[in-house]
């Protein structure tokens, strides 16, 4: 009895004010970057037409802060997914783990466009649109469907790329990285490794230390998040604001409520029916979706969806170095599946072109399979562009949707991010992987630090 006593009375005096919560810091942050926004906003631009230092401040704020996470994604890719294949080989169902991970990603990505599809028929959101015709103009890139192949073979041994952007005549060269080469780079040499035997014992040791060193940076970057919400929800409304949803209410209306019902219909009924709290799932899930949702990055937010996934959801690490970073470039139900789906739709009933039952099977085919073939690229244009090419209607008709693109994106990548911490849960908990445990706990990201088991004090 004085045992219990004393635990509970050290559990109470060590107990933090809902203030040091990492939970409410990012909501306060929220609201923070909402009111200095509309701040900025109102403020408009200075005398010379450029933007005000308070914007100007919150771009570089969550600028600064999406480039930390983007920089921690090569190393925390190649690190976890050659630890991870190590790793696999001592598990026996490393093989139903991989088919089933692709089986859930199709399922819920053909789930999530059949509600798309449902609510541009009933919503129509292309006949009762503001928008005029001479918005239309073609994009600047299109997917293509050997778009997947050519991803698939690395350009370079770290799966570089670098684009050339002009400018006021004057050319920018920026180097970036295409996350599916990195993922078949990674797979290779873990694969590699696992051949050679003893022979690579050292390398895999040096790996297992580096992937230690990089997740302890990871933490000290998510403990940014509160600083990094500011700065990019504060400039997303500063930049956009809402009038520009007037003229595209109705087909901003049917993203956003086919987004919603995924997210918190479709997504549940998942989880219940698999024995899971989706509280408990949306709990732990929490960081990584509203980092998504303000980043508007599916790779930014890969090192946080992956942490909260093994941290927090308890799906184990070798699996989920696997399985996260493959959904962050092929698991987009939201930018994928919902929003080509309507996107479609709408393009055909402005032009008023009719499409049967052969055009929506086609749309499902894309959405489920096309993600793949966008994977090497970003943007949730390109799949629209490819499913549009796909069906034969104007790719003009992407020029009519650019207006409130990123304030749709925020949502796209909030559902698209929580698909990709939900298949890697559902499989491991049909796998017997699961550790329940650790899903039911209810705790804060400050027990999620990347050296110490979940529920160990940061």
């Amino acid at each position: 009895m004085t045992t219990t006593t004393s635990r509970a009375g050290a559990a109470t005096a060590g107990a933090k004010p809902f203030y040091a919560s990492f939970g409410f810091q990012v909501l306060a942050a929220m609201v923070i970057g909402l009111v200095l926004g509309w701040v900025a906003r109102n403020i408009g631009p200075d005398a010379a037409g450029q933007p005000n230092g308070l914007t100007t401040t919150l771009a570089t704020i969550g600028s600064i802060f999406v480039q930390l996470l983007q920089a921690l994604v090569p190393p925390l890719i190649f690190t976890a997914i050659v630890a991870s294949i190590s790793n696999l080989r001592q598990l026996s169902n490393a093989a139903a783990l991989v088919w089933q991970t692709l089986l859930w990603f199709a399922l819920t990505a053909f789930i999530a466009v059949l509600i798309g599809i449902a609510l541009g028929l009933i919503i129509q959101p292309g006949i009762n649109s503001g928008v005029l015709a001479a918005s239309a103009k073609a994009p600047g890139s299109v997917g293509s469907w050997l778009d997947f192949l050519k991803g698939l073979v690395p350009a370079n041994v770290f799966g570089l790329q670098a684009s050339t952007r002009i400018d006021g005549g004057a050319a920018t060269t920026r180097l970036g990285f295409n996350v599916l080469q990195l993922l078949v780079i990674s797979i290779v040499i873990g694969v590699a490794a696992l051949k050679v035997g003893e022979r690579a014992n050292s390398f895999l040791a040096f790996n297992e230390s580096l992937l230690a060193i990089v997740r302890k940076i990871l933490w000290w970057v998510i403990r940014l998040t509160p600083i990094g919400t500011i700065g990019l929800l504060g400039n997303a409304v500063a930049q956009y604001g809402w009038q520009t949803l007037q003229q595209l209410s109705w087909y901003a209306f049917a993203i956003y409520l086919g987004l919603a019902i995924v997210l918190l219909i479709v997504y549940p009924t998942l989880l219940v029916l698999h024995g899971l709290s989706p509280l408990r799932f949306f709990a732990g899930a929490w960081p990584a979706i509203q980092l998504g949702f303000v980043s508007r990055s599916s790779v930014g937010t890969l090192p946080v969806t992956e942490t909260v996934t093994e941290k927090s959801l308890g799906v184990p690490r070798e699996y989920a170095a696997f399985a996260v970073p493959l959904g962050a470039t092929t698991k987009m139900d939201g930018c994928a599946a919902i929003y080509p789906a309507i996107s479609a739709i709408f393009v055909a009933q402005f032009y008023g072109v009719p499409l049967g039952l052969q055009e929506y099977v086609l749309i499902a085919f894309v959405s489920v399979i096309g993600s793949a073939a966008t994977a090497g690229l970003t943007g949730a244009t390109v799949m629209l562009t490819l499913t549009l090419s796909t069906l034969g209607l104007p790719l003009a008709g992407v020029g009519l949707l650019l207006a409130i693109d990123p304030i749709l994106d925020m949502g796209r990548t909030a559902v698209n991010v929580a698909g990709q911490a939900l298949v890697p849960t559902i499989v491991a908990k049909r796998q017997g992987m699961l550790d329940q445990a650790q899903y039911d706990r209810v705790g804060d990201i400050e027990a999620i630090d990347a050296g110490a088991p979940a529920g160990a004090s940061a």
